[in-house]
């Protein structure tokens, strides 16, 4: 079979190597991208940026600890008990923490920052309510001799 004429470029030469190189890595990109888009890959700044948000709520929701159980085991003098309390507060971090995503979290900060910033145009529905009690359990009532 006669080869095809290239022009003044020569088969083999640098040149045809070079426009090899670039078509394959423009393809290799194209295929990148649409992968991208079809959600199988992410962008790198995404990832760590998702990380940051979460260790961010997971270091805040931990630093709170001590402050909510302060007041609660304040009147404990039993050990058990005190541990009992930080058990029960360490648990309610954990379980708040495990539904913790940082692309609705990190929305919803910015429009309660958003909120404050302008009038009601963008305000948004209230979250749902905690109904967890607050503070130091009730002291039992003790009996006397």
């Amino acid at each position: 079979m006669p080869r095809m004429s290239t022009g003044s470029i020569k088969e083999g030469s640098d040149y045809e190597r070079a426009r090899t190189k670039k078509m394959n890595a423009e393809a290799e990109i194209s295929e990148i991208e649409l992968d991208r888009i079809r959600g199988k890959v992410v962008m790198a700044e995404d990832v760590v940026s998702a990380w940051e948000n979460t260790l961010g709520a997971v270091k805040a929701r931990l630093l709170s600890v001590p402050t909510k159980a302060a007041p609660m085991v304040a009147p404990e003098s039993d050990a058990g008990a005190c541990q009992g309390i930080i058990s029960d507060m360490i648990n309610e971090a954990l379980e708040e923490l495990a539904n913790y995503d940082p692309k609705i979290n990190a929305g919803k900060t910015k429009v309660v920052a958003d909120a404050f910033a302008s009038s009601d145009t963008n305000s948004t529905t209230a979250e749902k309510v905690n109904r967890k009690p607050v503070g130091r359990p009730k002291k039992t009532a003790r009996l006397t001799n």
